[in-house]
């Protein structure tokens, strides 16, 4: 009597797949050949060293029982003061953020801008008057990236600013380092920002005391589509009287003999300008239009003189948001120097829990439909 196999549930042996394989068809390791191999595995590398566990893989190791987690071969844990760095070791060196486009993460685009930001070193500066200072810079880099490039090595933007570092600050310097890193990173555009705090001494109203006036500076250098501007950003800190409030306290006086003060308040303008080739633009001359369109400057030293010289500057120039846009854009177009240029100011207000703003830009370099959510927000002045 034959007995019925139930084909659905016989298991298919090794023995089954070499009966059934094809003479000219390479045979497909199975599971049983994997489980041959792997014991045979495990009795070589318990009997190995482990010198030649490493030659052979070092994986092999962990297929030992109770070795399944190391990390084999044991590392090394002490620092290698010894070891030395030579160029075919250097080229050895897995760089990933330069790698080819199939490593690319998200849209294949390209990126206007990436590079560093933030990084300082110091820089020496000439002054107006013929004097050399030497101040902290905040140094911004960038590049733009083509589409089918995974990124660019960062630290390049570093060293080729590092090797003009050491030399006087023009805008020559920054356009070498430019230059440097664009032909390091293989990039078209390119920009450099520089920011600093830059001293000037200041003599106060009327009691004939100096102090250092300290004026946020950014220098930035730009290279777009083969077209180079250099731009010069100051922030002006002055005091602004509000005409309408002025008013309304003489009428309390005048009329009602009621004593009334107007409000006022520190304010800040960022004047942003593009400078032309020709005769310099030094940081002093920019400072010295912004005090000419608005002379009520914050002071440093005050005496009760010129506590009251103040107030009485305040009181002549009483001045709303508007008016100061326009009083600096006034002396700003009557400069040959300056080509392009953005007023923002901004009023941070004594009689409002809000602030009153105002923005003009003159051509094309500062003109967007679209502001930064946080720019006016950035004029707030920490003293």
């Amino acid at each position: 009597m034959r007995v019925r196999r139930d084909r659905g549930t016989s298991p298919v042996t090794h023995a089954d797949r070499e009966l059934h394989r094809q003479p000219d068809q390479p045979r497909a390791p199975g599971r049983e050949d994997a489980a041959e191999a792997l014991k045979l595995l495990r009795d070589w590398a318990a009997r190995a060293t482990p010198e030649e566990i490493a030659t052979l893989d070092p994986l092999v190791g962990r297929l030992v029982p109770g070795r399944e987690v190391s990390n084999y071969p044991a590392l090394a844990r002490a620092y290698p003061e010894e070891f030395a760095v030579d160029d075919a070791y250097r080229a050895a060196l897995p760089d990933l953020q330069n790698g080819p486009a199939s490593l690319i993460r998200g849209a294949a685009r390209p990126i206007q801008h990436v590079g560093i930001s933030n990084f300082r070193l110091p820089v020496r500066f000439h002054t107006r008057d013929n004097g050399d200072l030497s101040l902290e810079a905040s140094v911004t880099g960038t590049v733009s990236l083509e589409a089918e490039k995974k990124g660019i090595n960062m630290s390049r933007i570093m060293r080729s600013f590092y090797r003009h570092a050491g030399k006087t600050f023009s805008f020559d310097t920054v356009r070498a380092a430019l230059a440097d890193y664009k032909t390091d990173l293989g990039s078209f555009d390119a920009r450099i920002q520089m920011r600093f705090r830059f001293p000037m001494l200041r003599p106060s109203l009327r009691s004939g005391l100096e102090g250092y006036q300290y004026y946020d500076i950014a220098l930035e250098l730009v290279e777009q589509g083969g077209v180079e501007k250099t731009i010069v950003h100051l922030d002006y800190v002055y005091s602004s009287t509000c005409p309408c409030s002025l008013e309304l306290s003489e009428h309390a006086r005048q009329f009602r003999g009621q004593l009334a003060t107007p409000h006022s308040q520190r304010s800040v303008a960022r004047l942003s300008v593009v400078t032309q080739p020709g005769p310099r633009l030094w940081f002093e001359d920019l400072i010295d239009l912004a005090r000419a369109a608005v002379p009520t400057e914050t002071q440093v030293m005050v005496k009760r003189e010129d506590e009251q010289a103040f107030a009485e500057l305040n009181a002549a120039n009483p001045i709303f948001v508007e008016d100061a846009a326009r009083l600096f854009a006034e002396q700003l177009l009557a400069d040959p120097r300056i080509g392009d240029f953005r007023v923002m100011a901004s009023h941070q207000e004594s009689l409002h829990s809000h602030d009153a703003v105002s923005l003009l830009t003159e051509g094309p370099t500062f003109a967007a439909e679209s502001l930064d959510p946080r720019l006016l927000a950035s004029l707030i002045h920490p003293g």
